[in-house]
């Protein structure tokens, strides 16, 4: 960088810290300034980073780390996006109606402000805005957006990225949209749209921002959704006898969960003591994810001393949900895959749809299921056999939830939509009440949640899948990895040649196009490689299919198709030169 590059990039800075109105963050910015003034080398790639460029605004909001700087998390860039998303909203509105908003948030770091600040702008912007009473769960945030019929929601929450980050997550519903979005994230255009309603925002001293007229909700929308969410259950299901082991990891879904729990009557629920209060530097975690090797080791520890049926595991926001159980073959607790907790829930759905409930159901109305394209094809294969209709969709819910009639849809990281009419979003805390239905029900009939599994591998032969994620340091690189495999495609995956080689970067009928490519082999082994969205990561989704004669050849077929699975895990990493 050269001396005049840097005085531009120190008076940009400066020009920052002036106008921030947080002064911690400005404070830590003027820091950062005079050290570079100092010399310091670390100091300078610091600051060049932050002013990389602005934060971008895409179709998963915003999310990174919090601190000073325009590709940061802080007050300005939170005061520009609540600006963009309500330009966008009255745009919509073309002052045929006013536009209602909602906003909630977690208990991460700045989330209350985050989310005061924007219905502060809302309000003077001239939308009708509710702002959530506390530190609720993102699926009674998405709840609400459907029972009070609003334009636009806001959550402030980074999810389960690590402690240091905060995020902005934008709904639309109302009457911004048709009917089958109404409470689902966004999606393109209206990215875009808000996109350049935010940088249209030239001085941030514009931006106004209301000291009062907004409705502070009352307490109720929580029980409100609580109560809607526990009538979930089938009432002809009674059997409550499940000992169960919940933990919030730190976030703000405990108190909802164990809520909706109790008043279905699961009232024997230990929560992890270490992990049962909101504490936004997730002290006894490394990474507040229930996938991550670790996350769970704390409820795993409870179960075993109370001697549980059950381990639920929410992620910080509780918008996702990890299930563990005690596998028959060796008594030791397992964390089920997020394909295999898809199907379970599935498998339960289907039973209603086709048995003896199907009235309640709602066998007369259209019935949909739907999963993503990177998750396993066993929901489709069961949903067919029920005569369900199957949708596969593009990754994340911001698709799977807007499936016309969608009944039931899932993702295979962890998300789960069990009551579309309620919440238009991955739920996890609705669906762990309908696991712990399911694994209730099991339990008095003398069987397991892996008996049910199965089940359904002797039906629909074994599905094993897997994930290879390869983490890089800079994003460029994910662009080099994706080029080579366009370039250099593999023929065969575990010896098996590849008879589909799809670019899914070109779209087609069913699906609009994405960064990502499919191969399909000859023995129905698939393999889908694309970026991850929301981290510098290329993932490589894998899933082998091994046909099961007889439950006497379940064993032996489990063990190929694991088999071949590491084979094909080995040949994905060679083909991206790994």
């Amino acid at each position: 960088m050269t001396t005049s590059d840097l005085d531009e990039l120190l008076a940009t800075s400066a020009a920052w810290a002036g106008q921030d109105p947080d002064p911690q963050t400005a404070t830590e910015l003027q820091s950062l300034i005079l050290r570079v003034r100092s010399g310091d080398a670390a100091a300078e790639s610091e600051l060049r980073d932050r002013f990389s460029g602005p934060l971008a605004f895409g179709t998963a909001g915003l999310r990174a780390e919090l601190g000073a700087g325009p590709n940061r998390m802080n007050r300005v860039v939170v005061r520009r996006a609540a600006a963009g998303v309500a330009a966008h909203v009255l745009e919509l509105a073309a002052g045929a109606y006013v536009p209602r908003a909602v906003v909630g948030f977690d208990a991460r770091h700045n989330s209350r402000i985050f989310a005061e600040e924007t219905a502060a702008i809302f309000t003077a912007a001239g939308l009708q805005t509710f702002l959530m009473p506390s530190e609720l769960p993102t699926p009674v945030l998405a709840y609400a957006i459907r029972a009070l019929e609003c334009e636009v929601g806001i959550m402030v929450t980074a999810s389960h990225n690590p402690p240091q980050d905060n995020g902005y997550k934008v709904y639309l519903g109302g009457r911004a949209v048709e009917e089958d979005a109404r409470g689902v994230q966004i999606v393109a255009p209206h990215d875009a749209g808000i996109a350049a309603h935010i940088d249209a925002v030239d001085d941030i001293g514009d931006v106004e921002l209301a000291t009062g007229g907004w409705t502070v909700l009352p307490e109720n929308i929580e029980t409100d959704y609580v109560a809607s969410v526990s009538a979930l259950t089938d009432p002809a299901l009674t059997d409550r006898d499940l000992r169960i082991v919940l933990t919030p990891l730190h976030g703000v879904g405990g108190r909802t969960a164990l809520s909706v729990l109790a008043t279905a009557g699961f009232d024997d629920v230990t929560v992890v003591e270490r992990q049962a209060h909101p504490d936004p530097d997730f002290p006894t975690v490394a990474f507040p994810n229930p996938e991550e090797p670790g996350a769970l080791d704390l409820a795993l520890e409870t179960a075993a001393r109370v001697d549980a049926d059950l381990v639920i595991a929410n992620d910080p926001d509780a918008d996702r949900v990890a299930l563990a159980a005690r596998e028959p073959s060796t008594g030791a607790w397992r964390m089920l895959r997020g394909d295999e907790v898809g199907t379970l829930l599935g498998l339960h759905l289907a039973a209603r749809v086709t048995g003896a409930d199907s009235t309640r159901a709602g066998l007369d109305s259209p019935v949909v299921f739907a999963n993503s394209i990177v998750s396993s094809r066993l929901l489709g294969s069961i949903a067919r056999a029920s005569g369900i209709e199957h949708v596969a969709t593009l990754t994340g819910f911001k698709w799977i939830a807007r499936v016309h009639d969608l009944s039931f849809g899932y993702e295979e990281a962890l998300g789960y939509c069990v009551a579309p009419e309620l919440v238009r979003d991955k739920d996890g805390i609705s669906a762990a009440l309908l696991l712990a239905e399911l694994a209730a029900t099991t339990r008095a009939g003398g069987r397991t949640l892996f008996d049910l599994l199965d089940d359904a591998y002797l039906v629909h032969g074994v599905h094993a899948s897997d994930q290879l994620s390869v983490r890089v340091d800079s994003l460029d690189l994910l662009g080099v990895m994706m080029t080579g495999l366009r370039q250099d495609p593999p023929s065969s995956l575990a010896q098996s040649p590849v008879r589909v080689a799809e670019d899914l970067a070109d779209g087609s009928t069913q699906l609009p196009p994405t960064d990502g490519l499919l191969y399909l082999t000859e023995d129905a082994t698939r393999v889908i490689i694309r970026p991850s969205g929301t981290e510098p990561k290329l993932k490589c989704y894998l899933e082998t299919v091994e046909p099961v004669g007889s439950r006497a050849d379940l064993a032996g077929a489990k063990d190929t198709a694991r088999r071949r699975l590491e084979t094909v895990k080995a040949d994905v990493a060679r083909a991206l030169g790994l």
